[in-house]
C-alpha cells in the first residue's frame, strides 16, 4: 500500500489569546476583543491541538497549498488583531474649498467637497473606530479585513468625479497602514 503524500502548517497561539474551535469556526479572544472565521473546506482538515492550530490535507495541488497558506495568513492575522490591533492613518487634502470631516453614528461624513452641497457619506463596519482629529483621520479595530474595507469606503466617498484628478487632488487619502505603533 503507497502512503499519500500530505500538506501540513502549524501555528502556535499565543498565551494571551483564547482559542476555540466548533463547527470548522475558529474564535479568537485577546485583549483587544474577539474574531471568528468560517474555516470549512471539503478537502482541507483545520483543528486545535492544545494551543496549535494545525492545518492538514491529504492533496498536494498548487490551488490547496495556495488555499491553506491563506489560511495561515488569516489565522495569523487574526491573532495580531485580538492582541495588537491595525491602525490606518488618513489625512484630509484640499486645495479649492475646505473639507470638514465627522463622524455620525456608523458613517463617516464629508462636507463642502469641492463646494458641493450635499454631503459625501462612507459607512463604517462594526467593530471599527474612527477618529477625526483636524485633517488627520485615524481608523482602528482587531479585525483587518473591516478596517481596511472601512479606509478603502473613505477613500471612495471621497473620489473626483468629472474632473481632472491631476488638478483637483482634494480627498481623504490613507497615508500609512499597519498594526499598532
Amino acid at each position: 500500500m503507497v502512503k499519500m503524500a500530505e500538506i501540513k502548517e502549524q501555528i502556535t497561539i499565543p498565551e494571551n489569546v483564547e482559542v476555540k474551535m466548533e463547527n470548522q469556526i475558529l474564535t479568537l479572544k485577546g485583549e483587544k476583543g474577539e474574531l471568528s472565521k468560517n474555516f470549512s473546506h471539503p478537502i482541507i482538515n483545520i483543528k486545535l491541538n492544545g494551543k496549535n492550530v494545525e492545518i492538514t490535507s491529504s492533496n498536494i495541488r498548487r490551488k490547496d497549498k495556495a488555499l491553506i497558506g491563506t489560511w495561515v495568513a488569516h489565522i495569523k492575522n487574526m491573532i495580531k488583531g485580538v492582541t495588537e490591533g491595525f491602525e490606518y492613518k488618513m489625512k484630509t487634502v484640499f486645495s479649492h474649498f475646505p473639507i470638514k470631516t465627522s463622524v455620525e453614528g456608523n458613517e463617516f461624513v464629508i462636507q463642502n467637497f469641492l463646494g458641493e452641497r450635499a454631503p459625501r457619506k462612507a459607512k463604517i463596519l462594526d467593530g471599527v473606530n474612527v477618529e477625526v482629529k483636524g485633517e488627520e483621520i485615524t481608523v482602528n479595530g482587531s479585525d483587518k479585513e473591516k478596517v481596511g474595507q472601512t479606509v478603502a469606503n473613505i477613500e471612495r466617498a471621497g473620489a473626483i468625479k468629472k474632473r481632472d484628478i491631476r488638478v483637483f487632488q482634494d480627498g481623504v487619502y490613507r497615508i500609512s497602514k499597519g498594526g499598532r505603533q
